[in-house]
């Protein structure tokens, strides 16, 4: 069983504590607006959340893996939409700059991501590749000194609120896979605009949206890593975001599961706490079951991480399982409130709406099969 360090459990005690006293409070009310949490972020960045895992020289915290999805489950049983942004910026967009970006690139756009001072966004995804990302179509063609890109990409999350995005795009089709090279754009730049915004079911503080490339000139010097190396730095992105996934899956469950022993607890029907009932108790030890299980899963893939392994594989099965666990969690919450759990007056409605894209994003329940059978097969080769 992969266990805290006691460096580990000061940050997890320091988020805790900030994440119920400043991001719970709002959080309902910022899904009922659908407003972003520029403030709470703001905050977050000033306590080094927003780039855990860049060493300080660049901004960061400098904290390690398990670290910070321990920090990112506090946040996610919060809010579930803020934590999505500090995934987001953490696993994806810090962590691939911190691995393929050069030096001139960590410190014009590595150091105010990691300090929270601006948003980052990644953009892979269209609205014919999905997951399939070689079929994508934005285009990204060599002029001199720039690339001029062109293309739709969808579903980006923070494309909004986003000021620096790394966008992926083909530089040469005939290539397939190794023909996708990857970039930074700034918001801002001419020929760069935010498209159609989404009203989603869940996750609505978090903006969603297209990002629209039309004669978008990026200098080459924004190019992200070598020509060609674009699906690297995405597959790399994706290993890390989906044990930030992962986390926030965890965190959410464990506020589903909070929620409905303090529920069960108070309720009283047929003379009695309905917590007595052996089924509905029953009920509530697989849901800690499946919690614990989850977590255990997130941990042991970010450990791996931590020690230089190869984690893809753990990866996807923290993401599979808890993406899925959470869903599970958050239903029978809801029927542990019976007629209240229906109502927005109680969170685990919210709680069951948050959980639900979980099994979609960053990689498919599906995808996630591919990818574990794909890792076991090829060891069995090996």
């Amino acid at each position: 069983m992969t266990k805290l360090s006691e460096e580990q459990l000061m940050i997890q005690s320091m988020v805790r504590e900030f994440a119920r006293r400043v991001v719970a409070p709002g959080a309902a009310e910022r899904d009922r607006t659908r407003c972003f949490p520029a403030d709470v972020l703001r905050q977050m960045g000033e306590l080094g959340l927003m780039g855990m895992m860049v060493p300080l020289n660049y901004g960061g915290s400098g904290s390690d893996a398990v670290g910070y999805i321990s920090a990112l489950s506090e946040i996610a049983y919060a809010c579930a939409a803020t934590a999505v942004v500090m995934s987001v910026q953490n696993s994806i967009v810090c962590e691939s700059l911190l691995s393929f970006g050069t030096p001139e690139q960590k410190e014009r756009f590595l150091v105010p991501l990691a300090k929270g001072e601006v948003i980052g966004a990644f953009a892979m995804t269209e609205p014919d590749a999905g997951s399939d990302p070689v079929s994508q179509v934005t285009s990204a063609e060599r002029d001199g000194d720039t690339y001029i890109l062109n293309g739709v990409k969808r579903f980006i999350t923070s494309g909004k609120n986003a000021h620096t995005v790394i966008v992926t795009a083909k530089t040469d089709p005939s290539k397939r896979h190794k023909g996708i090279s990857a970039f930074v754009v700034e918001k801002g730049t001419p020929g760069f605009s935010v498209g159609h915004e989404e009203e989603k079911l869940g996750l609505r503080a978090s903006d969603t949206t297209d990002l629209i490339f039309d004669q978008c000139r990026v200098p080459a010097d924004q190019r992200l890593g070598g020509e060609g190396q674009g699906f690297e730095i995405a597959m790399q992105g994706l290993d890390s975001g989906r044990i930030g996934i992962a986390a926030q899956s965890v965190g959410v469950a464990q506020a589903a599961l909070d929620a409905a022993v303090k529920y069960t607890s108070k309720r009283t029907q047929f003379g009695q706490s309905i917590a007595k009932f052996q089924g509905l108790r029953w009920m509530v030890a697989d849901m800690a079951v499946e919690v614990a299980a989850a977590r255990q899963l997130t941990l042991a893939a970010a450990a791996k991480k931590d020690r230089g392994e190869d984690y893809s594989m753990q990866a996807a099965m923290a993401k599979l399982y808890a993406s899925e666990m959470v869903n599970r969690v958050a239903a029978q919450a809801i029927q542990l409130h019976g007629g209240y759990g229906y109502i927005q007056e109680y969170p685990v409605e919210r709680f069951y709406r948050d959980a639900r894209v979980f099994t979609i994003y960053e990689g498919t329940s599906e995808i996630q099969r591919v990818v574990i059978s794909n890792h076991i097969y090829r060891d069995k080769r090996k």
